[in-house]
């Protein structure tokens, strides 16, 4: 059943009877769209933070329903309009999204359980902004809601349009704040007016701040689906991560044979000689910047360190699909395990490298939409080192706030060597990036033709990442590369490096050919 509040409520049996009315019912289309006409205009209002105006205010599931058909719309064209060229649709995002919308009900029913009554009504002259009923409310918090996405959403479409949205140079917190500015611009607007248009009780109130917030944190903390996708033809790894990977029942089972036969090709230790096993680790697949420095990486170890045929590289990329196992903290995890039976755990050498995307909290970023991925802690990986008896460990992580893996993971059998310290970003993550910053002066130019000692080529590429920053005008300082070396460790890596240096060097040539393609 339609309703409007009446533009006057000069009784009780007036308001009270109001739903009686035969003019006030749902009538016919010329009713329904100035009704919808009446709620946008008054929507308007209140999102540039005047105070509601209740007199006439329809409201019926017919509305809600066409409030929510307007607002899927609406998002879906303009996201649309944000993506330049191509763009496939996924209409599965439908199912995703519906928890903001539930939280905004229950905290109008919150805000306004019951519907005034006649006396009620009467004293609500004193404050005419105060909402009549939870569901006149509902509906114009909808409407709100829709003009604030749609007002947002076209800025932020202009942008993009414009080519002015790139925050690749940006710091990690500065893309956390301008991807969060809106957001909290329009939940501000709104606590105000449910604020204006509720019974103003400050316990009440804050349980809907509360309830809010938890609507938003769980809104950004999550990678929230897209209805589209840029399409583009993956002609090259160089392009894969531009497309979305179509991941099948088929490409499951491939990559359970895949991670096993991987593993199983692992070589397996020689007594009396000191083995260095290379295990790399690239969770973020939306970006091929991690395949890239990984697979380099990997074939330094390979071709420098003797790691031939006892390295496994761990990927999550859309040009890897069949060729590498997925890098998820499962598969880590028996890799770990796995490698540890190939090695002489209290001989041998476990070189971790692991490149990502960081948080401010050591989490690295995981995921390859459409699949969701846990991402890897410093507290994950000490105990899964531990369970599998691994002794001497050399664990390197290329990431923003990358120090905060130093303390937990150090001891005296254990050298960390990380691209930043724990309150700075790292550089060269971007999606137009080849390497990182660190992964290029530590490996591309130190590791694979200056030395075999893992303190001096860090050490050596420290003031060139540094002097490399400041070109680039790197906004939040120095990212301040972090080391820390064991004692036991320390010894037992320059029995490697000497022994490597006792072997015939590889050719210049040899060094010179390395690619960096997946192996």
């Amino acid at each position: 059943m339609s309703e409007f509040l009446p533009v006057s409520a000069s009784n009780d049996d007036q308001l009270g009877n109001q739903d009686d009315q035969p003019g006030l019912n749902a009538g016919g289309e010329g009713a329904n769209a100035s009704s919808m006409q009446r709620l946008l205009t008054e929507a308007l209002r209140v999102s540039v933070c005047r105070a509601p105006r209740w007199d006439g205010m329809p409201a019926s599931p017919g509305l809600i329903a066409g409030l929510m058909f307007l607002y899927l719309l609406t998002h879906i064209a303009l996201q649309r309009v944000m993506i330049i060229g191509p763009a496939q649709f996924y209409w599965q995002v439908f199912a995703s999204g519906w928890f903001y919308f539930a939280a905004l009900a229950w905290v109008c029913y919150r805000l306004r359980p019951v519907r005034l009554d006649g006396q009620q009504a009467h004293s609500r002259q004193i404050s005419t902004s105060i909402a009549p009923d939870a569901s006149h409310l509902f509906t114009l918090a909808l409407a709100q809601d829709l003009v604030l996405n749609v007002v947002l959403m076209s800025v932020s479409a202009l942008l993009v349009r414009a080519g002015w949205y790139d925050l690749s140079g940006f710091s990690l917190r500065m893309r956390w704040l301008v991807y969060l500015a809106p957001s909290a611009l329009a939940l501000f607007i709104q606590l105000l007016f449910l604020w204006r248009a509720g019974d103003r009780r400050k316990p009440g109130m804050l349980v809907v701040v509360v309830v809010m917030l938890t609507a938003l944190g769980l809104d950004a903390g999550t990678r929230s689906m897209n209805f589209w996708y840029p399409r583009q033809p993956a002609k090259s790894n160089e392009d894969a991560a531009d497309k979305s990977p179509e991941i099948t029942q088929e490409v499951f089972e491939q990559q359970a044979a895949l991670l096993a036969r991987k593993l199983a090709e692992i070589q397996p230790q020689r007594p009396g000689t000191v083995d260095l096993y290379s295990l790399t680790f690239a969770p973020y697949g939306e970006e091929n910047v991690f395949l890239n420095e990984t697979s380099m990486v990997s074939q330094v170890m390979a071709q420098r360190f003797d790691a031939q045929g006892r390295s496994l590289q761990l990927a999550n990329n859309p040009g890897t699909m069949t060729s590498l196992p997925w890098a998820t903290p499962l598969n880590l995890q028996r890799a770990i395990a796995h490698i540890a039976t190939r090695m002489d755990v209290n001989e041998d050498i476990l070189f971790m490298h692991l490149s990502s995307h960081g948080a401010s909290d050591g989490e690295l970023s995981a995921g390859m939409w459409p699949l969701t991925i846990k991402p890897v802690t410093p507290a994950d990986l000490k105990q899964w080192l531990d369970d599998a008896g691994v002794k001497y460990r050399v664990i390197s992580i290329s990431a923003c706030y990358a120090g905060n893996w130093v303390a937990p993971l150090s001891d005296a059998n254990t050298l960390v060597m990380t691209a930043s310290d724990a309150d700075h970003t790292s550089y060269g993550c971007g999606s137009k990036s080849d390497l990182t910053f660190f992964g290029r002066a530590m490996y591309d130019e130190q590791l694979r033709k200056q030395t075999l000692s893992f303190e001096a080529a860090h050490a050596a590429a420290r003031p060139i990442i540094k002097q490399r920053e400041e070109v680039a005008g790197k906004s939040d300082g120095y990212s301040n590369p972090q080391i820390a070396v064991g004692e036991q460790i320390r010894a037992r890596l320059k029995l490697l490096e000497q022994r490597l240096q006792a072997q015939k060097p590889a050719k210049a040539g040899d060094v010179a050919a390395l690619k960096t393609g997946p192996s």
